[in-house]
């Protein structure tokens, strides 16, 4: 039996996943079981199978700039502190993800950077990361 499209795209977002975070990833499939399964799978299928395997960007640019763009939106904790996770695993470092987001500061507002910086530090707590 070959491979289909979907189950190569899964498997490339799952190994993506597994790199970055892989508690957010099966937690996520867990909240999402008993009302929209699938969501869970296109998650793992576009977002990192498709969208994060591209050539052109390395996992810790993706990272930053996924940071940066979630900070920007605001009321996203869970998500946030999930990226910041993974950009962690990927090499980025505390120092550059408070950068980053500190300057959506300037194009979201100070709360939402704010906001972003406390769940920066929730994390870098939850690690044990120096600044």
């Amino acid at each position: 039996m070959s491979v289909t499209v979907s189950e190569d795209r899964y498997n490339k977002g799952i190994k993506h996943l597994e790199t970055m975070n892989p508690h957010s990833f099966r937690n996520l499939e867990k909240a999402l079981e008993n009302v929209a399964p699938d969501m869970a799978r296109y998650v793992a299928e576009f977002a990192y199978g498709d969208i994060y395997s591209r050539p052109g960007l390395d996992l810790k640019t993706r990272e930053l700039a996924t940071i940066a763009s979630i900070t920007t939106l605001g009321g996203a904790k869970t998500e946030l502190k999930s990226h910041i996770h993974g950009a962690l695993n990927a090499g980025c470092t505390p120092r550059e993800i408070i950068e980053v987001i500190i300057q959506m500061a300037v194009y979201a507002g100070f709360p939402k950077a704010i906001n972003g910086l406390y769940s920066a530090d929730e994390v870098f707590q939850e690690r044990n990361e120096k600044i």
